[in-house]
Order: structure tokens, then C-alpha cells, then sequence
């Protein structure tokens, strides 16, 4: 995560919505070679519209016996994170110009705050998939205590699923031969196959494999959306023309969550609350193995 240093010494978060030159920065990730191995990596590379790219590799799993701890409060929700220090920091604000401190969560997990929590029956992940896994989805044993649900840097939830058909329904709203982009959605599941755009608005779960077993991701809540999928991926800048209108042309029809009644909805929050430790892959059948009867509300306290 990316916190503007401010003036008077304190943070502010860095959203999309806020700063939208994040956007210039693309990642990709080297796996560890081994079980045991710790050589994972991130690659970021900053591609400004002019100007040489530049990279930095980050290690997956840093050391962080000596890195300093600070607070960091995200939509309410605050855990504490890791400064990664000035080979890093230096670097991010190279880019932006101005102050930055890149954070890591490591077991600094944040409590989700939705109204209702999903039950969790998880295998329990081994090697060194399991440190990540952990850092995504929270910890098993605490879910199993209290049943409260944690998360790390993830807006709301584990996951953000959508579908391909509610796509081509915010394309059909820009002008002819533009499409939409999914990546401004920022959707970790892209599914197809929905009779109609925005099914899975009434999604309650849907199930991964041709068995019952496989692994179930429990749709608790809309994903409302924010001025962030207006912004030119090339540019780093609000788009022009329509591609720049996107929220507010959506505002006309998908103002349908019973809570955020001035938000337009795109996706659905999930929570993986069950599975035998079946790998999702491109391409794998998916089931709608529940459906409410009317629209779910947004309840996280902004």
C-alpha cells in the first residue's frame, strides 16, 4: 500500500479516485522456486506517458525484523503495517514527486467491518503459499473463535467478482466500436456465462468445480463504485469524452444498492468460506449455488 507523507508528519491514503497516476504503475510476480525458497518477487514498473519506465523488485516476502511498525486506517478498518523503508519509499516518490511511504501488511491484519460475517471451513494451505494465503484471507483460527472475518489491503473483502455480460453493459453505454475496460473495475474473478448483465446482483454464492466440494465464495455485498473507472490508464489522468463520464452514466440505471441509494453498483464482494483446496483455473465451471430474493445493502461504516 501507497500513503502520502504529509507536512505535519502524518499519512494519507493513496487511492485512485485521489491520485490517479497510480495507474501508471503495472506489477508482475515471480513464485518462489521452491516450498522453501524465499526468492519471490514483485516487479512494479512505472510507465509515464513521457519520460524512460523505471523498475523496482520487491521482494514477495520481505524481512521485517527490522522494519518499523506505523498505524494505518483504511475505510475505518486500522491495522498496523510496515514501513518498507527509503530504498522504496525513495523510489515511489521519484515517481510521484512528493513524499511517499510504500507500507507492507505482513500479520498486520484488518477487521472487516460488514454487518455479517460469512462462516469459514477452509483446508488448511501449506508450504510457502500459506504466509500469502494468510495475508489475504485472514486467519482461520480467529474466523473459527469469534467469527469475525479479517483482511489485509483489499478495499472490503477477499475477493471482487464480475461478470463478462454486466461488462458489455457499461460498454454499450460509451459510444460505438469503445469498450470498457474491466481492469478499472479491479475485479479479482472475471466469470461468463450469466443469462443477463447484472445477475449476480442476486448472487448469494457461487461454487468453483464440477463437485460440491470445491471451493465457495459467499457474495455478502455490493461493490459501489467511486470516480477511480473514469481515469485513462495511459495517461494517468481522468479520461475524455465518455470513457471520462463512465460513473456518471452508470448512476442512471445502477443506483440499486438498498443502503448506497447515490452510489452506481458493479460486482459483488465475496468471501471464500469453504473449500478442499482445489486450485481456481482459467476456465473452470462455476455454479450460482445461491440466490437472494432481493438486492443486498452496502453496510460497511465509510
Amino acid at each position: 500500500m501507497l500513503l502520502k507523507r504529509l507536512d505535519d508528519g502524518t499519512y494519507k491514503n493513496m487511492l485512485v479516485s485521489e491520485f490517479p497516476e497510480m495507474t501508471l504503475f503495472l506489477t508482475s510476480i515471480k513464485f518462489p522456486s521452491s516450498e522453501i525458497a524465499r526468492d519471490g518477487e514483485i516487479t512494479v514498473t512505472f510507465s509515464p506517458p513521457q519520460g524512460e519506465k523505471k523498475t523496482v523488485v520487491v521482494p514477495l516476502t520481505p524481512n521485517t525484523a527490522d522494519l518499523e511498525r506505523f498505524d494505518v486506517n483504511m475505510h475505518n478498518s486500522p491495522t498496523k503495517a510496515r514501513d518498507m523503508g527509503q530504498k522504496y519509499n525513495g523510489w515511489f516518490s521519484s515517481c510521484f514527486g512528493f513524499p511517499v511511504v510504500f507500507a507492507y501488511v505482513g500479520d498486520g491484519l484488518r477487521p472487516v467491518l460488514f454487518a455479517k460475517s460469512p462462516s469459514t471451513q477452509l483446508a488448511k494451505p501449506s508450504s510457502w503459499l500459506s504466509s500469502i494465503t494468510s495475508s489475504v484471507l485472514g486467519s482461520n483460527k480467529e474466523s473459527a473463535d469469534d467469527g469475525k472475518r479479517e483482511i489485509a489491503f483489499q478495499d472490503c473483502a477477499h475477493f471482487l467478482v464480475v461478470t463478462e455480460e454486466s461488462l458489455k453493459g457499461v460498454s454499450a453505454k460509451l459510444p460505438e466500436g469503445e469498450e470498457m475496460d474491466v481492469t478499472k473495475f479491479r475485479p479479482n474473478i472475471v466469470l461468463s456465462g450469466a443469462d443477463q448483465a447484472w445477475d449476480e446482483d442476486f448472487w448469494g454464492e457461487v461454487t468453483f468445480g464440477n463437485g460440491d466440494g470445491g471451493p465457495k465464495i459467499e457474495l455478502q455485498h455490493n461493490c459501489i463504485r467511486c470516480k477511480s473507472i473514469n481515469v485513462d490508464y495511459q495517461t494517468g489522468k481522468s479520461g475524455t469524452g465518455k470513457a471520462g463520464e463512465v460513473l456518471k452514466l452508470m448512476q442512471s440505471d445502477r443506483r440499486v444498492d438498498k443502503l448506497k441509494k447515490y452510489s452506481p453498483v458493479f460486482g459483488r464482494y465475496g468471501f471464500l468460506t469453504a473449500g478442499n483446496g482445489e486450485e481456481i483455473t482459467l476456465g473452470i465451471d462455476v455454479k450460482v449455488t445461491k440466490k437472494n430474493e432481493e438486492r443486498s445493502g452496502f453496510d460497511w461504516p465509510l
